[in-house]
């Protein structure tokens, strides 16, 4: 049995692997890295593919579903991973073979009726959120779900944001939030799909919510609106704005995060321009509150009529508009927009 490698395939070679996986009821990603396939006569029987840490396209051909080949490919696409110093691995696939990968130590984070979502670490999510900061050891809040004294006054809830970079929007959001709030739990999304590192978009929110006590701010790790969970956020395809599914994202949000920190709220800021978070900001409002999580969307803060926007602070940067940039952020992060890109971006 002959390998075939690609990083990722082209031409004839992507062509065959796209026909062998449509045979096989899946689709090509095109955000793959790296493909593997195994060959015999000539035909492919097997395959997997990488996007980034991610195992995904992965199937066999069911006249040699008996032969190991599934647990061949994921060493495969394992080792590859390892070559590249990526160790956390994540695996998307069909429910139906749950079993399968869990025989090869992958485990279940979540699943959908269309989707299953597992990673090479036990509990690792788990233990990424047991990790978090928690505001009844370190604040002393009261009034958290299932603590003495709990009302409606005091509620926990979460915004998950990119900050890309953080903006007077995000502050007034998180502002208006943990005015409803008896602690506020904000995520900024670790992803790096973004123009400005996560590492100083995680530093630029904590310092311009720095004044909001009861509010605690996290990385949201690979589990939150990343490459994993949600990869269409970081598409902005307008045409495919009304095709998303971000049922996966949602449900780990809801079961994985919100349930042991007690969120019963979640804050969203209205979304009239970018029609993918527009259209995740829909399916939140619709999914989330089977969980006992209620969405509350907040006004957009808007300037001279404007609303304001992360990506007009880049569009204003990439002219050259440093100042009018300034306008639009805290005193925080226009330091630190002075200070590192005064110059060309």
């Amino acid at each position: 049995m002959d390998i075939r490698t690609g990083y990722p395939f082209r031409g004839k070679a992507l062509k065959e692997l796209r026909g062998f996986l449509a045979q096989n009821g899946l689709a090509y990603d095109e955000r793959i890295t790296y493909s593997l396939c195994l060959i015999e006569n000539d035909e492919i029987v097997a395959s997997g593919s990488l996007d980034g840490g991610i195992l995904k396209c992965i199937a066999v051909s069911r006249d040699v579903q008996e032969r190991g080949l599934a647990a061949r490919i994921v060493s495969g696409l394992i080792d590859e991973a390892a070559r590249n110093s990526v160790f956390h691995l994540f695996l998307f696939t069909k429910p139906e073979n749950e079993a399968l990968f869990s025989g090869l130590s992958f485990y279940t984070i979540t699943k959908t009726n269309d989707a299953l979502l597992m990673e090479n670490k036990k509990n690792g999510v788990a233990a990424f959120v047991a990790a978090l900061e928690k505001p009844d050891v370190l604040r002393g809040l009261r009034g958290l779900r299932g603590l003495p004294g709990a009302d409606t006054g005091m509620t926990t809830g979460a915004i998950v944001m990119n900050c890309n970079p953080f903006t007077l929007g995000h502050q007034y959001l998180a502002e208006r939030a943990a005015a409803e709030c008896g602690c506020l739990h904000i995520f900024v999304v670790s992803e790096e799909k973004s123009v400005f590192p996560a590492e100083h978009r995680l530093r630029l929110a904590r310092a311009g919510t720095a004044h909001i006590k009861n509010a605690l701010v996290h990385p949201s790790g690979p589990y939150l609106i990343s490459a994993a969970t949600f990869p269409d956020y970081f598409i902005k395809d307008r045409i495919r704005a009304e095709q998303i599914n971000a049922l996966l994202d949602l449900k780990i949000f809801a079961e994985c995060f919100a349930s042991p920190l007690g969120i019963t709220r979640r804050f969203v800021g209205e979304e009239p321009m970018d029609p993918i978070t527009g259209a995740y900001n829909r399916q939140m409002k619709e999914s989330l509150p089977s969980w006992g999580i209620e969405v509350r969307e907040i006004q957009r803060l808007e300037q001279e009529g404007t609303p304001v926007s992360a990506s007009r602070v880049r569009e204003l940067l990439t002219q050259g508009r440093l100042q009018e940039a300034g306008k639009l952020v805290p005193l925080t992060t226009w330091e630190y927009l002075r200070k590192r890109y005064g110059g060309e971006i």
